[in-house]
């Protein structure tokens, strides 16, 4: 396939920018219809939800606040009334606001004022909910309020709809995040051409993934959330899957292979890992599903998709611009060295003694980690999930001045009023008994309508404090069954501690899923039990890490000021789902790519310190680019103004620069050192009975030899100062791994092995004492003399 792409360039890059522009006209044509379906089936909260459709089948559409506060005197003062009267009466004129409710009018206006007379507020209907309503119309809501605003008035807007307009403009945080990896590429290649194919590939991944999202939407329901997070995580597999295979396919150039062989050989290596990374990820997203929360559906949906088609982009688009490159995917200087012949096999640089140096102490690295990240993730201990609002927003926002306002004129109960649905029983003695209730602040009970009571309770604590959701629980199990009532509690507070109830409670089902899946993954891929294991737990320790760094952060409020993201308050409660989905996808990536590599040089040598050596050397360098890139990707998405996304976005950062940078480059190899040969043990009888899934290329067939073997490779051991060594294992290999045979070198070094056949195998040598080394050699119908050299400690990269 990548050959096929590679020579048919041109027809692969038409049918990709046909693919792009077409679904893009489509989406744009089309539209967006993303549907928040939210539903909590079996819980309190629903229960009050249902009654109350029920009795109120038309109280649809969003409605937001606007306060306003004086300086001095009160707000019944008449200069002020005659500031704010008119731009409510010119709201209430615009086309989609179905209702103004102020308070210098009607029946209940007097209890839209403070006690003090300082504050008051009116409240706007609209005809939709908050995501249909036209953007133009909320900004000229918000103008034509602001419009009243004079010295010593204050006057701000709340709600949902407002919130949207307060956002940032799209693109921005994609933006500088694709500014910022396109940095980090080109430092790491110095190549402009070879950084900009990453970036090229995550643009087509995102973009089409995007538009058929957007597309799917009038098919299915799918949540405005959706887009964002398929944004997040497409960016950053797009942009690392392209550079793990630009990677294999720039060192190729460098051996002075073939530039078609070269692509060819990466898609073949590399392109394997992406492929199989890639359903990694799809399948930790579709973990979600087993929670039953039916609004995350759709998020499965549109960042599934978006990860396919990035992979599709990787393993298809990018060997057709590899083709239009040619050798210019490397820096000039690359270039020029190249024309005086391949380059060697660079032994000394910081990977390579890295590697190293965990190999000779693997104790103290491992031990070192795990402090790190024990106290990393401490602050998981204090966990609570729970509901932003705007209450959580930035101070210098409308919406949470507005919040601000009406907490300090009503009470911080007044922006999460609980309401209690009752269809039967005594509602008078039920009242009472609410405004008896501790924590209560005041109670009002609606008119009753079909059988059905609403009753407003205001708690006197802030909707996201512990008493209010105490406050819950005690209204649930004792005040209205001791009130002989049939009720509900409900509203926006209420759906929130139910929703992190229900979260909490299939979180662990969530978990052991993903971890399951992922565990028979790697099991069929390396046919090893200890290496799924292994990832396992690091999974798990990287996940308890970022979740702390998110409740030191966003939870004990450090460093939020700094980074403008708004007040404290509880981790929300979809959080952990959607963070434990894409972390678990991204963080197997890196184990993939990491261990493949390890599993390569495994099955060439059978010696582990060897495997977790080269493998740590050859793929280090490149994991920690790709975390930072996506780091930097991430961490972008704090100026998307969405708190969910930043909220996500720092913990993603937090959790890949972890990952990459002390359990991949530290632990993961320590504990392998550490584990030695029993990293690779399987049963028999479990090997026998697991299908095969390949994440290396098939191994070409050795030559069929029947009368005995046709050749030989002959020679001598010796070290580096001429000396011959005795008793090294000199084995013969096919290029797949497969053992053809083995001796031991004699008292004077030299050594002989059989050939089946001429071809091309690989020798690998090792002694105690002594580093091993592996080479590919090339055998004709002649017997071969080659002379093995060991050094100590000699560390050789075979690719």
């Amino acid at each position: 396939m990548a050959r096929w792409c590679y020579r048919h360039r041109l027809v692969v890059l038409l049918l990709w920018v046909g693919a792009l522009f077409g679904l893009g006209f489509s989406a744009t044509t089309a539209g967006t219809d993303y549907a928040n379906v939210f539903s909590l089936p079996d819980t309190d909260s629903k229960s009050a939800y249902d009654l109350m459709q029920k009795a109120f089948p038309n109280s649809s559409g969003d409605t937001d606040t606007v306060v306003w506060k004086v300086d001095s005197g009160s707000v019944k003062d008449q200069s002020v009334q005659t500031r704010i009267q008119p731009a409510l009466d010119r709201i209430a004129g615009m086309k989609g606001v179905g209702e103004v409710t102020g308070p210098y009018s009607g029946a209940r206006g007097a209890a839209q004022i403070s006690s003090d007379g300082t504050i008051a507020y009116a409240q706007i209907t609209f005809a939709e909910q908050a995501n249909a309503v036209p953007k133009e119309l909320v900004q000229k809501v918000v103008d034509t309020a602001q419009a009243a605003r004079q010295s010593g008035l204050h006057v701000e807007l709340g709600g949902q709809a407002v919130q949207r307009v307060e956002e940032p403009p799209g693109g921005i945080a994609e933006g500088v995040g694709i500014l910022a990896a396109a940095i980090v590429l080109f430092l790491a290649f110095g190549s402009f051409y070879a950084a900009l194919l990453p970036i090229g590939i995550a643009i087509f991944g995102v973009g089409t993934g995007l538009f058929s999202t957007q597309l799917l939407s009038h098919a299915t329901d799918i949540p405005d959330l959706a887009p964002l997070l398929a944004t997040l995580i497409g960016l950053g597999v797009g942009i690392d899957y392209a550079l793990f295979i630009v990677t294999r396919h720039r060192r190729g150039l460098q051996r002075g292979m073939d530039p078609e062989e070269s692509a060819v050989v990466a898609l073949n290596t590399s392109g394997r890992a992406v492929l199989f990374a890639g359903g990694t990820v799809c399948i930790a997203l579709a973990g979600m599903l087993v929670t039953q929360l039916r609004f995350l559906d759709g998020v499965v949906i549109g960042t599934s998709l978006t990860v396919v088609l990035s992979v599709l982009a990787a393993t298809t688009l990018l060997p057709a611009l590899l083709g239009f490159l040619g050798p210019r995917v490397l820096s000039r200087k690359q270039r020029r060295k190249l024309e005086n012949g391949p380059e060697p096999e660079r032994t000394d640089n910081l990977a390579v003694r890295w590697s190293a140096a965990v190999q000779k102490r693997p104790r103290r690295i491992a031990a070192f980690a795990l402090v790190v990240m024990a106290v990393l993730a401490f602050p998981v201990l204090s966990l609570r999930l729970g509901a932003t609002d705007q209450g959580n927003d930035n101070a210098s926002t409308t919406t949470r001045k507005a919040y601000d306002l009406l907490a300090d004129g009503f009470g911080p109960g007044f922006n999460g009023p609980l309401q209690v649905v009752t269809s039967s029983g005594d509602t008078a003695t039920l009242v009472k008994d609410i405004e008896a209730t501790k924590d209560v602040a005041r109670v009002a009970a609606l008119p009753p309508t079909g059988g059905v009571t609403v009753i407003q309770v205001v708690p006197k604590t802030s909707p996201q404090s512990v008493e209010t959701d105490d406050l819950i629980d005690t209204l649930r199990d004792k005040v209205i069954p001791e009130a002989g009532a049939t009720g509900h509690v409900g509203g926006v507070t209420a759906i929130s501690k139910d929703f992190a109830s229900v979260t909490g409670d299939r979180l662990p089902l969530f978990v052991a899923t993903i971890i399951g899946l992922s565990f028979l993954l790697l099991l069929l891929a390396f046919r090893s039990l200890v290496v799924p294991l292994t990832a396992a737990l690091m999974n798990l320790i990287a996940a308890a890490a970022s979740f702390g760094v998110l409740v030191a952060i966003f939870q004990w409020g450090w460093g939020l000021d700094m980074l403008g993201l708004g007040k404290e308050g509880p981790i929300n409660a979809f959080l952990p789902v959607i963070m434990l989905s894409l972390l678990f996808g991204l963080s197997m990536d890196y184990q993939v790519f990491l261990v493949s590599r390890m599993h390569e040089e495994w099955v060439h040598t059978k010696d582990n310190a060897r495997a977790v050596r080269v493998g740590l050397a050859e793929t280090s360098r490149v994991i920690n680019s790709a975390a930072l890139i996506m780091v930097c990707v991430f961490l972008a998405f704090v100026l998307s103004g969405n708190t969910g996304a930043a909220t996500a976005g720092v913990g993603l950062a937090a959790a890949v620069a972890l990952d990459a940078f002390i359990l991949r480059t530290a632990l993961v190899p320590a504990a392998m050192h550490l584990l030695g040969n029993s990293n690779w043990w399987l049963p028999a009888w479990l090997d026998k009975s697991l299908p095969h899934l390949a994440v290396e290329p098939a191994e070409e067939a050795a030559p069929a030899v029947a009368d005995g073997p046709s050749s030989a490779v002959h020679g001598f051991v010796r070290t580096t100062d001429g000396e011959p060594v005795e008793g090294a294992a000199v084995t013969l290999r096919t290029t797949g791994g497969r053992e053809l045979d083995r001796v031991e070198s004699l008292a004077d070094g030299s050594y002989i092995v059989s050939v089946p056949g001429p071809g091309t195998y690989l020798l690998a040598t090792t002694a105690p004492s002594y580093g091993a080394t592996a080479r590919q050699v090339t055998v004709t119908d002649d017997p071969l003399v080659y002379d093995v050299e060991l050094a100590e400690g000699e560390v050789d990269a075979v690719n």
